[in-house]
């Protein structure tokens, strides 16, 4: 298959190209650089990788004119919830308007489009606190992420039922694994806390380190990508992507000081503007169409730390 990967340079993006490349699929990678890095695709031809950003959408076009993927992996986006309390002006024109912008050049211009998919967020439930979020939870969003996530894939849900477009939404939930940056803002907790215990530093919890999050390993999220690509009956839908379990903060925390035989100092702090309290997802719906993750807590921490030893991080 002819495979466009936007974010494809970025953590989840570098991942999921790796994965098709590997099983002989041709991959294109469109990747402004502002938070991906081409050295997590050195498998990726020159002639393959798009050095633009969403919003360039001129170039967009182009490119989906010449190129006629046959599925679209939409991963682009301003990802932390931070910059979109800060920016929401801006977030909303990565994160839905060049979303629709996407859509609407497939649906005029790209004939041979099989399948395209989005990144979601758990984010859109916001702080409901029946648990597990199902498709049938309240939506809350408490930040504009949210709000432009929800949006996103609200847009894919109308572009498959009026035009026919085949699109697929993934709420992913607390995705951690190999090439997370710990040093950038927008990183996953598992990843700051892997730099922390690195390195000896102090630790700071954003509140009372009893929040619960639904943490899923990389491959686990990529497994899920696969699997909708290849079934028919996933267009039109959204579906979470997790592990099904949930873990408090303080609870990953002391895993870390098993793993690691150490403890290191920590601290309190205020909690962020914007984050949710608990969170956990019920995977049903994607089980059924042949999603089982492979990895919990234990051993996906395990792959993760010895991935990056091998890795040189």
């Amino acid at each position: 298959m002819n495979i466009l990967i936007t974010g494809g340079a970025g953590f989840i993006g570098s991942h999921t190209a790796e994965y098709f490349h590997e099983n002989g699929n041709d991959v294109f990678v469109l990747d402004n650089l502002s938070t991906g890095k081409i050295e997590n695709i050195p498998f990726i031809n020159q002639e393959n990788f798009f050095n633009i950003d969403i919003r360039d959408y001129n170039k967009i076009e182009a490119i989906i004119k010449e190129f006629q993927f046959d599925v679209i992996v939409h991963l682009a986006a301003v990802v932390s919830v931070v910059d979109t309390v800060k920016d929401p002006i801006t977030s909303n024109e990565v994160n839905v308007e060049a979303t629709l912008n996407l859509l609407d050049i497939n649906k005029k211009y790209n004939q041979n489009i099989k399948k395209i998919i989005f990144a979601s967020s758990a984010a859109v439930y916001g702080n409901d606190p029946i648990l597990p979020k199902t498709m049938d939870s309240m939506i809350r969003p408490a930040s504009p992420y949210a709000i432009q996530k929800y949006a996103g894939e609200q847009y894919l849900k109308i572009y498959n039922s009026l035009y026919g477009l085949p699109t697929v939404a993934l709420r992913f939930f607390n995705v951690y694994g190999p090439k997370q940056d710990p040093k950038s803002q927008y990183s996953g907790v598992l990843s700051i806390l892997k730099n922390k215990f690195d390195n000896g530093d102090e630790f700071i919890f954003n509140g009372d380190g009893l929040q619960t999050r639904d943490f899923v390993f990389v491959k686990d999220i990529v497994n899920a990508i696969n699997i909708v690509v290849n079934n028919d009956n996933a267009n039109g839908n959204i579906f979470n992507v997790g592990s099904g379990k949930a873990s408090s903060l303080m609870e990953m925390f002391e895993t870390f000081q098993q793993i690691y035989n150490k403890t290191i100092s920590y601290r309190y702090g205020d909690e962020r503007a914007g984050d949710v309290k608990h969170s956990l997802a019920d995977i049903s719906s994607l089980v059924k169409l042949g999603y089982q993750p492979n990895y919990q807590v234990n051993n996906g921490l395990k792959e993760y730390l010895n991935s990056e030893i091998k890795l040189g991080i």
